[in-house]
């Protein structure tokens, strides 16, 4: 089943974003291809393996995609791509664009019910998965599952390990003669990747992106982060199947021609042995990585870096001071989403005393998206974008798209911000991450802020818990620095020092040794909130 996508960004403003060059107007397969041929041994990418250089890759993509098209796969195919950061994950997100395919990547250490609700959401007629990833055996479990999914012809298992019967052997497919294949040459502005978002929703979202949005709107992003002409080598401790990841190969690799280095698997020690070997210009991470990269013990100076480049959440001030300092550059907070947002500060660091309401994000910049305030009034409204880096659509999700998407093709963040005179961007709230406390919005974001200035708490992650009485109570969950030791009279005797109202104060502490992470690196808040007590009603 080939997908029929629509793109709500007026067809007028995506050529007009061509023709001035705001996006390459080349779809992902022919920008990789150039940087092939201009430089072919270069790096292409370091992982577990040793290095590849460009023209080995190449080599490995287009027999791959030789293969997946001996198995039937077909332009506007949509393919499921379930494998951990290294050249394989890497080889089929390129194959699936040199056949003018869709590729759908979604971390490992998802579980077959996902795995069946995004494959089945989005027609996927293939899936490319790992044999086995840390006892978890995805390839098998998903050819359990199979016949749930009508649409799914071929499952082909990666990996070591001999793969489950009924499924086809990934080395298999990269044994085939690519030499003969001719690649397709789809529309840029057509539907290259299909980037997961956790969000809110009861199932992950998912978002439908052009080789245009991605190379040239997301790529204009990370253009703005390099500092010389020389490519980016970026170390990745995100997953290439994360949205965040979609900075990989897309952007790393086919916009600028840039190295990628990769990990299997993230550990604060593995990540700093890897900045110490291989000397990435730019590290992309969420900030819970850094924290526990900062906490290991570490002799002698780092390399420095061009830019510590953070997303999924706020790292507050203290630590990113102390973040700069270790990595020896900018750290460089990422306001953004699969949904269709992103602003940042760029490499010039904001000063922590900078009057004003909210946390300063930085300029927008028009060659990624232009951000606009939806409100009645000249102060506080609901954050909208529109840009190259737009979306086409959210995938098999008509409700969302009505929800989040202006008839114009305005994203809806559901976050509350404002235009500064500056023209800088600053972000009040994120209205979608709120308890409600006896009718009382208590915003998150807002808490964890004021928390985070405790001496003692090195992250923190408030989540909200049930009540019988009031309906919600708001919990802390945090790691404390070492050495520390919290109490929750201590901290909301902090919070009442830091001005924060009382009815906004934590009812429930939690203190852990570090947080249960999701598959994409984040706080896991649902798993932190089984771990609270079930509280009492009053």
């Amino acid at each position: 089943m080939t997908l029929h996508l629509n793109d709500l960004v007026p067809a007028t403003l995506r050529r007009a974003w061509a023709a001035d060059g705001t996006c390459p107007d080349l779809d992902l397969y022919a920008l990789f291809r150039a940087h092939r041929l201009a430089d072919p041994s270069r790096v292409a990418v370091v992982d577990d393996a040793g290095e590849l250089v460009y023209a080995n890759l190449d080599l490995r993509v287009r027999a791959a995609a030789a293969g997946l098209r001996q198995l039937g796969v077909c332009p506007g195919d949509v393919v499921g791509i379930q494998l951990p950061n290294g050249r394989d994950a890497v080889i089929a997100d390129l194959a699936v664009a040199a056949l003018g395919a869709v590729a759908l990547p979604f971390p490992v250490g998802r579980g077959a019910a996902e795995a069946v609700s995004l494959l089945g959401r989005s027609g996927a007629r293939a899936a490319i998965v790992a044999t086995e990833y840390r006892g978890m055996p995805h390839a098998q479990d998903l050819v359990a599952v199979a016949a749930r999914l009508p649409g799914l012809r071929t499952v082909i298992a990666a990996g070591t390990e001999e793969p489950p019967a009924g499924a086809v052997d990934w080395i298999d497919v990269l044994s085939t003669n690519g030499r003969t294949f001719v690649p397709a040459r789809p529309d840029p502005d057509s539907a290259a990747r299909i980037l997961v978002s956790s969000g809110s929703e009861a199932e992950p979202k998912m978002v439908a992106y052009s080789h245009n949005a991605l190379a040239g709107g997301r790529g204009n992003f990370m253009a703005t982060l390099i500092a010389d002409e020389n490519p980016p080598r970026c170390l990745f401790l995100v997953p290439l199947a994360s949205a965040f990841g979609s900075n990989g190969t897309a952007v790393t690799l086919a916009r600028h021609g840039g190295t990628l280095v990769l990990l299997d698997h993230f550990t604060p020690a593995g990540a700093l042995a890897a900045i110490r070997d291989h000397q990435p210009s730019h590290v992309l991470a969420v900030p819970t990585m850094i924290r526990r990269m900062l906490d290991q013990p570490r002799s002698g100076d780092l390399p420095a870096m061009t830019a510590l480049v953070l997303g999924g959440a706020e790292l507050d001030a203290a630590t990113a001071a102390e973040a700069s300092a270790a990595f020896r550059c900018p750290v460089v907070n990422l306001y953004g989403s699969a949904d269709g947002v992103n602003c940042h500060s760029g490499l010039r660091r904001t000063p922590d005393d900078d009057p004003g309401p909210g946390v300063v994000v930085g300029l927008p910049d028009p060659r990624v998206t232009e951000i606009r305030i939806d409100s009645d009034t000249e102060e506080f409204g609901e954050i909208i974008a529109r840009g190259p880096m737009t979306p086409m659509c959210y995938v098999g999700a008509p409700e969302l798209n009505q929800r989040y998407r202006t008839a114009e093709g305005w994203v809806r963040t559901g976050d509350l911000g404002m235009i500064d005179e500056a023209g800088r961007l600053r972000l009040v709230g994120r209205l979608k991450q709120v308890v409600i406390r006896g009718g009382a919005n208590v915003s998150l974001a807002e808490v964890e802020n004021a928390v985070s200035t405790h001496p003692g708490v090195r992250e923190v992650v408030c989540v909200g818990v049930p009540d019988q009485v009031m309906g919600e109570r708001l919990a802390a969950c945090v790691v404390p620095r070492p050495g520390f030791g919290l109490d929750l009279t201590d901290l909301c005797a902090h919070l009442t020092a830091a001005g924060l109202d009382k009815v906004k104060h934590p009812e429930h502490l939690l203190v852990v040794a570090e947080f249960p992470l999701t598959p994409a690196g984040k706080p896991d808040r649902a798993a932190l909130r089984a771990m609270l007590p079930q509280p009492q009603s009053a």
